[in-house]
């Protein structure tokens, strides 16, 4: 019997196409591994922008694109959201960011917090300027005073903070039937109306939101801000941060967008960004309370 030598074939022909497919993964790798960022954007003109001739021109648009210009190693992604489900996805660990958010012992919780990223001025108490002289004879008012009152009807946010001192009254006082809460995305237009309408007395809202609003629905001239005495007490509630959740990801995001703040907080560029919506008469008083307070500010 004749035995038929068998050639074996060369063992690299195998090896290099399976070389060949091997650098292809490891090269590849680095575009799967990316990571990334959703940073949450309720709808709350002018803080956030999201359509119209102003569109990505809110205060909180425009902080959130420059950390995302500074933060070029992540993908970014933005995700329009009622604050319900905002905090929903902070409190399940995703990899979310927020600008503009205040600091809260139950916030913290599930958040960490940056270095504050925005001064603001305070919430004010909006009522119609026709009927201003039934809240007292100066352009101030208590919020314990005016929840003393059960004839007076409040519209609120049900998941927003208004800054610890509001907060704490607001909680000692949340079931009274005077408080009227909404929760969807046109909460400032539709308390508004309503307040138009006399079916609410006054809301508790942010001068440049209520103002912003008021002008877009024609009502600029029917209108007036009063300011709330127990926002006047403490500046650092009118700060707010950039939060991530409160996981090794948040901590490594919140760590890198420290740097940046301390970096663009003091240009003029950068304070601008909520400038644009002042009243001229208060931007000499906010200049000052930014490089005073605001600035310096360790936390």
């Amino acid at each position: 019997m004749h035995c038929v030598k068998q050639t074996m074939r060369p063992r690299f022909l195998f090896v290099v196409p399976a070389l060949g497919l091997l650098l292809a993964v490891l090269a590849a790798k680095p575009l799967l591994a990316r990571d990334s960022i959703t940073w949450m954007e309720p709808n709350m003109p002018p803080f956030n922008i999201q359509d119209g001739p102003a569109k990505n021109q809110g205060y909180g648009n425009i902080v959130t694109t420059l950390l995302q210009q500074h933060l070029p190693e992540y993908d970014h992604f933005i995700m329009i959201t009622n604050v319900t489900r905002h905090f929903r996805k902070f409190k399940d660990g995703e990899k979310v960011c927020g600008v503009g958010l205040f600091r809260t012992p139950e916030r913290e919780a599930f958040m960490y917090f940056s270095l504050p990223s925005l001064l603001v001025m305070p919430p004010t108490f909006i009522v119609k300027k026709d009927r201003k002289a039934e809240f007292g004879p100066t352009a101030r008012v208590s919020l314990e005073s005016l929840l003393q009152n059960r004839r007076i009807a409040i519209g609120l946010s049900r998941d927003r903070s208004y800054g610890a001192p509001l907060d704490a009254i607001l909680a000692q006082r949340r079931q009274q039937a005077q408080l009227v809460y909404y929760n969807g995305q046109q909460l400032t237009d539709n308390y508004l109306k309503m307040l138009m309408l006399d079916r609410i007395d006054g809301l508790l809202a942010l001068p440049d939101e209520a103002l912003y609003h008021a002008e877009k629905m024609g009502l600029r001239d029917r209108i007036v801000a009063l300011t709330v005495e127990e926002t006047q007490c403490n500046y650092r509630d009118w700060m707010s941060a950039v939060a991530c959740p409160k996981n090794a990801w948040g901590k490594e995001v919140i760590d890198k967008i420290n740097a940046i703040l301390l970096a663009q907080r003091p240009t003029a560029p950068y304070r601008a960004a909520y400038e644009r919506w002042l009243d001229g008469t208060a931007l000499e008083r906010y200049r000052a309370l930014y490089r005073d307070i605001f600035l310096a500010s360790p936390d």
